[in-house]
């Protein structure tokens, strides 16, 4: 039975190969043909001839015939068992709705094959290749753009349709099934995503379309899929409706995990674009408009008691000596400020980047970090004139929100750049009422708007010093690339109905425990024996709909969009897995 299966696997493998050799061939027959090569193709997978129905789709000249041939070829496979050679059959189904429906199936079937049992054991190649590249030097491996290359290889024969063994003579360079390279094969600078690029690209029509191929096979994304090939800013977003394919492209090279876990560029420091990310904007957008943000608030009982615990320790003068135990008690009357997130979920990647931004952002305006040259805390720029009076208890808000100037956008409107920062800090303040309640004045006094108004000035150098602000600069351009897929229609352009990374799509992004509390943001300073308190509260708010409008799009006269946009199309050379490249 082992050698049954082990030579079923090689025979696919075969099939894949000699598939792979009739693909590009010329399809010049009449449909009358075509309909009579489709016919022999599901006569042949019927009975397990994979290598001849292979054969006959060269002679299937319409494409919707095609992916009828290759759908009956994966389905005959997963019948026989041979779950990693359906997936690649099913891998050149152009439509990504029936290629979706197929994959599904195998998915179904790959997680309900039984166990063996009494002594039989199914070869699992695909554990220990995992098991392999991620323990033994896993940046060698070609996958992340090194030399060495892993095959498995269970056995040097097959057996054919008649039953006859044979050696095997060459295999498929080129399948999801056995992922199979020359060894000796010279690494080229658009093969290797740790070579450092200007302007690499990703197709997320084809992106897509990989990572449910390995979803179907129940592997996860690779590294390189999760790092979107290590680019880490958003510099075009490209349109070309005639090969079907949507790109992003941008400056990207070599990434690794920094002392605090981001993937980071090894040359620059900035975080990387992340999938999960994108798919979570993409969902965004379709569901809620592009319409996310989340809160860091004080109760209204905390401020409240705040109140109290100020008015009945007033009536003494405070020794700088009990000025930390005076600032505790504060902080313990005003108790925890919850967090409350919107748009996303709490628990994913965006959602705890914007809300650990927002609380850093808040601890540098209270002079709990540090900032950077031009940006004092809030408490560092308070004043007081002789004979005046510190400022109110109020409770400052600051917020992020988007900082874009215009799009800038072809006249065929077949490619898109963000211009402007991207990411701005807004100010109000709030009174609080007897009872603890906020009420909104719509208004900033001249020293709140002055730290806002520095945090934005200075954004850039604090991303640097701080990469969660360069990792909400990605969020924000993410986002405002999955709105402008959304509004412009550019999935209906090139026919890409996101079976996969869609609202109902089936890939899962990485869920953590999202927070719902967090220690109350306030501190002091004492300027001539006078107390100055500061609380603060606030988040992010992302609304793209003001930057959607035909007024904010503003033709790019000089064709350099143009110029960049023919350039970057999917080079011919690319190969059937292939999803980006320089």
């Amino acid at each position: 039975m082992l050698k049954l299966i082990r030579a079923g696997i090689v025979a696919s493998i075969l099939a894949l190969s000699i598939h792979a050799s009739f693909s590009q061939s010329a399809f010049g027959q009449e449909d009358s043909q075509s309909k009579t090569a489709l016919d022999k193709v599901q006569s042949f997978s019927r009975v397990g001839e994979f290598t001849r129905a292979f054969e006959e789709i060269a002679n299937v000249q319409d494409a919707a015939m095609r992916d009828q041939g290759h759908s009956a070829i994966a389905r005959m496979q997963m019948k026989a068992g041979l779950i990693h050679a359906a997936v690649e059959t099913a891998s050149y189904i152009e439509n990504d709705v029936n290629r979706s429906e197929v994959l599904s199936e195998a998915s179904a079937v790959r997680s309900k094959a039984p166990v063996a049992r009494g002594g039989g054991v199914t070869p699992d190649f695909d554990q220990l290749i995992d098991l392999i590249t991620t323990t033994v030097e896993p940046e060698s491996w070609e996958e992340l753009g090194g030399p060495g290359s892993i095959a498995p290889f269970p056995t040097g024969v097959y057996v054919d349709s008649e039953g006859t063994l044979k050696r095997v003579k060459q295999l498929s360079n080129d399948s999801l099934l056995s992922e199979i390279h020359d060894s000796s094969k010279i690494i080229t600078t658009d093969q290797n995503v740790s070579t450092q690029s200007v302007l690499r690209k990703v197709s997320l029509t084809r992106l897509e379309k990989e990572a449910q191929l390995r979803w179907a096979l129940g592997r996860d994304p690779t590294d390189t899929m999760r790092n979107l090939a290590g680019i880490y800013e958003v510099k075009y977003l490209l349109v070309y409706p005639e090969t079907g394919e949507i790109v992003i492209a941008g400056p990207a090279g070599p990434w690794h995990a920094n002392a605090e876990g981001r993937h980071v560029n090894v040359s620059t420091g900035r975080p990387v674009l992340q999938l999960d990310d994108m798919v979570v904007l993409l969902r965004n957008a379709m569901e809620e408009h592009g319409k996310f943000g989340c809160a860091i608030t004080p109760t209204q009982s905390g401020l409240k008691s705040a109140q109290e615990y100020i008015d009945v320790t007033s009536a003494k003068p405070l020794h700088p000596r009990q000025r930390d135990q005076w600032l505790e008690g504060l902080r313990a009357a005003v108790g925890k400020q919850n967090i409350t997130v919107h748009g996303v979920s709490p628990d994913t990647r965006v959602g705890q980047i914007i809300v650990e931004a927002d609380y850093h952002m808040k601890r540098i305006g209270m002079g709990l970090e540090d900032g950077t040259a031009g940006v004092p805390s809030y408490l560092e720029m308070v004043t007081i004139p002789p004979g005046g009076s510190p400022p109110p208890m109020d409770v400052l808000r600051w917020w992020f929100t988007l900082d874009y100037r215009n799009i800038s956008v072809t006249k065929e409107r077949d490619a898109f750049a963000l211009q402007g920062p991207g990411v701005k800090v807004l100010s109000e303040n709030e009174h609080l009422d007897a009872q603890g309640q906020r009420i909104h004045t719509n208004a900033s006094t001249a020293l709140n708007a002055t730290f806002a108004r520095n945090f934005s000035t200075n954004y850039a150098a604090l991303a640097v010093k701080y990469p969660i602000y360069a990792e909400l600069k990605n969020v924000f351009d993410l986002a405002m690339i999955c709105s402008l897929i959304e509004n412009e229609r550019l999935a209906d352009q090139v026919d890409w109905s996101l079976t996969h990374f869609g609202s109902k799509g089936s890939y899962q992004v990485a869920t953590g425990s999202p927070p719902t509390v967090v220690d109350t943001i306030m501190n002091m300073r004492v300027i001539d024996k006078k107390h100055i308190i500061a609380g603060v509260s606030g988040g992010v708010s992302f609304d793209p709909s003001d930057m959607l409008t035909d007024d904010q799009l503003t033709v790019d006269e000089y064709g350099l969009m143009t110029a960049d946009h023919k350039a970057s199309g999917v080079p011919k050379t690319i190969k059937h897995h292939g999803w980006w490249w320089d």
